[in-house]
């Protein structure tokens, strides 16, 4: 562990490896915006000004702000500590939210307001202010929450904490990101392969330049190249002409009136900030595993804060502390790229330079980053965590698997919405309907994942009682949806106001945990008397 004899000089600002980070958390956050903009865009037929003009100008913002106070944190750390290889915390923009925001509040709304008799102009405004709305109100809802993070950490297992952020890694970040890049296979597998030889081999490129910077620049070269020569993947075409166009993210008033839209989103939204701050928990452990160990409240604050700045500012996404903190850290950065990304970000999305980055740089070149990010963070939490708690980790990655299905098969594009509902309300005398069980295990995933490792890891200490009573608020939360939700949407709900397919579902698992939690609290008894003299 490097530190600094006494009288050293100061901290410096930069180092090789935050330029590797840099490129890597700017990516990620490139990756998501286009994401965004793909969905609302090309998906839902959303005024591109909207987008690029109102929406992403005040998302970056709160990249920005975060960035800056994790930069400052990591430095304040390095000077208590005297360490000079403290990471800062990764921020950016939350995949798996985002991309609910997009589909599942953003997108509907604007057709709701076109369905209304509002022109396409009008819907993305009123569309918008729901999205600021929405970010004000996750953010104050992930503000009270902050002050449970310490706790938490305290009360669950470490298994429990970076298995459920394994989990996602694999999973979503991993598959999803490697599906987009083999897309276009040779440029996408091609770059993939470069960055594994960097970042993973640790092997040496012929110019002195960082390594991760320089694969990007190829595989965009190559990308481009082939579909120029005619040797693409299919339908390769260049993005039409993008002109800068500065916006910048002035605070305004445009949240209250996207208020009293947001009612009807809360069930959806509630949860979304709910699981942000496990999700914050989590990598706050991962930095600590790590050896980074920062104040889990100053993080989940952080996250707060500029997620309130981000809704104030005209934006729609709400901003996290990554999970990749140790995959930065084994890059060799230190504070230098948080600084460099909130800048580049913050100030490119005011300038309209993310706005055209996001419209040119091709997903299949950079997805890999997400990919190789994944990795480690899966490595690590099987390092980090106790051998005899793998078992149990393994198990919190399913509900991972169950949501990513659930993405996939909610698709329009993969089944008709007609044919989803019929094919998940129809019994088939084995069971509850397939797609049913699937969209119910995934809905509130990051917690079930957290649950279910803590009780096995329980389970294998041979704490009987504690697992039962683990199970018995998984029981409560599913009756209410916070795990397990059947409302469409995955948001909360009220057990007594259910009926039909969705009451018998809720209730039978809820009931599951329950008679599992019952079972082995009997079995502690036995235990003990077993153990009498």
């Amino acid at each position: 562990m490097a530190t600094r004899a006494s009288g050293a000089a100061p901290q410096r600002w930069f180092v090789s490896g935050d330029f590797n980070g840099f490129f890597g958390l700017v990516v990620d956050n490139l990756t998501i915006l286009s994401f965004i903009a793909a969905a609302l865009i090309g998906i839902f037929g959303f005024p591109a000004d909207v987008v690029f003009q109102r929406m992403f100008p005040g998302t970056a913002l709160g990249v920005l702000i975060g960035n800056l106070i994790y930069t400052a944190m990591a430095r304040r750390l390095a000077a208590r500590s005297g360490r000079e290889d403290v990471t800062a915390m990764p921020l950016g923009l939350d995949a798996p939210t985002s991309i609910g925001m997009a589909l599942l509040v953003l997108g509907p709304s604007f057709l709701a307001g076109k369905a209304a008799g509002l022109d396409a102009q009008a819907a993305a405004i009123a569309t918008w202010q729901l999205g600021m709305a929405s970010l004000v109100v996750m953010g104050v809802w992930k503000f009270l929450l902050a002050f449970t993070g310490d706790w938490v950490t305290r009360v669950l297992p470490r298994a429990a904490l970076l298995g459920s952020i394994a989990g996602i890694a694999l999973v979503l970040m991993g598959l999803f990101p490697l599906i987009e890049a083999l897309r276009a296979p040779v440029a996408g597998f091609v770059t993939l392969g470069l960055l594994l030889y960097v970042l993973v081999a640790k092997g040496r490129l012929p110019l002195r330049l960082p390594g991760v910077p320089l694969v990007f620049l190829f595989g965009t070269a190559l990308y481009y190249g082939l579909g120029l020569a005619g040797l693409g993947a299919p339908g390769f075409q260049l993005p039409a002409a993008v002109h800068w166009q500065p916006a910048l993210p002035w605070p305004n008033l445009g949240f209250i009136d996207g208020l009293p839209a947001t009612l009807p989103y809360l069930p959806l939204l509630l949860p979304f900030g709910l699981l942000m701050v496990v999700g914050g928990i989590n990598v706050s452990e991962s930095a600590r595993a790590a050896g980074d160990d920062y104040s889990t409240r100053d993080i989940l604050l952080t996250e707060a804060l500029s997620t309130l700045v981000a809704g104030f500012c005209g934006g729609v996404a709400q901003t996290t502390p990554y999970i990749g903190q140790p995959a930065y850290k084994h890059m060799g950065a230190r504070h230098g790229y948080t600084l460099l990304t909130g800048l580049f970000i913050g100030l490119g999305g005011m300038l309209g330079v993310v706005s055209s980055l996001v419209q040119w740089l091709p997903l299949a070149v950079l997805a890999p980053i997400i990919v190789y990010v994944a990795i480690d963070i899966t490595t690590q939490a099987f390092e980090a965590t106790p051998r005899q708690h793998a078992a149990a980790m393994v198990l919190g990655f399913l509900p991972s698997v169950a949501y990513m299905l659930s993405i996939k098969l909610g698709n329009p594009a993969w089944i008709s919405p007609e044919k989803f509902n019929e094919l998940a309300t129809t019994l088939d005398g084995h069971g509850l309907p397939e797609l049913a069980v699937i969209k119910t295990l995934g809905n509130g995933f990051i917690i079930t994942a957290m649950l279910w490792t803590a009780a096995v890891a329980a389970m294998i200490d041979a704490r009987l009682r504690r697992a039962a009573l683990i199970l018995l608020v998984a029981a409560g939360f599913t009756l209410f949806g916070v795990i397990h939700s059947v409302d469409a949407r995955g948001g909360l709900h009220l057990p007594w106001q259910l009926s039909g397919l969705a009451q018998t579902i809720n209730l039978q698992f809820s009931a599951a945990y329950a008679v599992l939690a019952a079972l082995l609290a009997l079995l502690s008894l036995q235990r003990q008397e077993a153990a009498r003299p």
